[in-house]
């Protein structure tokens, strides 16, 4: 937050004494433990540790799967309950000193303004939430030996949630008293970046990570938990909205380790446009050539299997560096599209996919891709993170009028629409990456 606010009062044009509020945008899933005086007791865990896996398993099944389906709408799985339920069993000696467990969003926001706040939101992407109940699930806390008290206090998403301390003011160039009025996750967050707030609308996003979140009124779960449903930052009890995400761990990391562990170094280097370029000249479904792009910890999809990111038919005769490069992105689309067949059987069936023109959708190649496998409209938007994020703290703190004037300037940048030239191509390619895929989940 310090290097954006400098970055901000780099800008000739911006008085930071203007800011009138805060709106934070974060990694969901992780954990944040601090003692009585607010300080941190041990690294996050981030959310693609996959420490706790084990122990959402045994919660599970100790609670009961389905009880745990119809109040949480998911397993307690890998999350931020089960993480905290880690420490208390592996690092006794910290749980005990343990005041206040967070979000990393949330200890952003303690050390702005001193208070320890939460949402519905964040709760139920922690698996604290009683969807049942609309409250704190005290089933999951008496499970892991978890004190209520050790949560923060609960606000709406859209509210004056403090302000600032003059200390963290003088820090950053603010002015003291401006107030934190948004925080959500990164994913519910980019779906409100996207002007993705009523049933039947989609976001997706793919950048460390690919995630397609789509909203609904309907408190619905996939009994595997393969796909994961949270309350969206919409959402009211008159008005009930849920973010069904679908999360794939190993999106943009991949391109990333392909970028600079086999070609920086080799002859120029190259940057992420000209591997995009690269990656055109290979055919569709790279001539045979498959990656799995699950290298990035246990994924959800999977059942919380962690099989690792593999290369498949690999023929020295034949492949290229753009075949590598071209199989890694339809990888990914391909693994999103695994995954987009379960909210499928979930009910949820759309014609159009919102995305920010960044990450991955810099990319011709993977929308084309992700239009084509995937059969929907891909509608890509001059917006990002940072940009929900402010919309979010000018809602909560009353200075837009209401949702539609919070994005105006949202303009859509580009289109990418499935081809009858490329749907059975990518089809076919689709479904021998699957056929590969399935036959790995058998030999684990």
């Amino acid at each position: 937050m310090k290097n954006a606010t400098s970055m901000l009062a780099s800008d000739s044009s911006i008085d930071l004494k203007d800011v009138e509020a805060i709106g934070i945008s974060y990694q969901m899933h992780g954990l944040v433990v601090v003692d009585k005086d607010l300080n941190v007791l041990r690294p996050s865990i981030i959310w693609c540790d996959s420490r706790a896996v084990d122990v959402g398993e045994e919660a599970a099944d100790s609670i009961g799967r389905q009880e745990c389906l119809q109040s949480l709408l998911n397993f307690p799985g890998n999350f931020t309950a089960s993480k905290l339920a880690w420490v208390k069993r592996n690092e006794p000696e910290i749980f005990a000193k343990v005041h206040k467990a967070m979000l990393p969003g949330e200890y952003i926001a303690m050390r702005l303004t001193g208070d320890t706040i939460t949402t519905p939101s964040g709760l139920s992407e922690g698996m604290f939430w009683d969807f049942e109940g609309g409250s704190i699930w005290r089933k999951i806390l008496e499970e892991y030996g978890i004190p209520k008290d050790m949560l923060p206090e609960v606000v709406p998403v859209f509210s004056k949630q403090g302000e600032i301390t003059k200390a963290a003011a003088d820090e950053l160039g603010l002015s003291a008293g401006t107030v934190v009025s948004y925080r959500a996750g990164d994913q519910p967050n980019n779906a409100l970046s996207l002007n993705v707030l009523n049933p039947g609308e989609v976001a997706a996003t793919a950048g460390t990570s690919g995630v397609i979140y789509g909203v609904t009124d309907k408190a619905n779960y996939d009994a595997a938990s393969r796909v994961n449903t949270f309350v969206h930052v919409t959402h009211t009890s008159a008005a009930p909205r849920y973010g069904v995400l679908m999360c794939i761990n190993g999106t943009g990391i991949l391109n990333k380790w392909l970028k600079h562990e086999l070609l920086d170094g080799v002859g120029a280097a190259y940057n992420y446009e000209e591997m995009n370029e690269l990656a055109s000249h290979a055919p569709i479904g790279s001539d045979g050539l498959v990656i799995l792009p699950y290298g990035n910890g246990a994924e959800r999809t999977l059942g919380n299997r962690d099989i690792g990111a593999s290369v498949h038919g690999l023929n020295f005769n034949i492949h290229k560096r753009s075949h590598i490069l071209r199989a890694a992105q339809e990888g990914i689309v391909f693994a999103l599209k695994y995954g987009f067949e379960i909210m499928n059987e979930m009910g949820i069936e759309v014609k159009a996919i919102r995305a920010g023109h960044a990450n991955m959708f810099l990319s011709p190649l993977f929308a084309e891709a992700f239009a084509n496998t995937v059969g929907v409209v891909v509608e890509l938007y001059n917006t990002d993170g940072a940009q929900g994020a402010a919309r979010g703290a000018g809602i909560g703190a009353g200075v837009f009028k209401n949702f539609e004037d919070a994005f105006t300037g949202l303009e859509k940048i580009r289109t990418s629409e499935p081809s009858d030239e490329f749907i059975e191509k990518y089809t076919d390619a689709y479904n021998s990456w699957k056929r590969i895929l399935e036959n790995c989940l058998k030999e684990r």
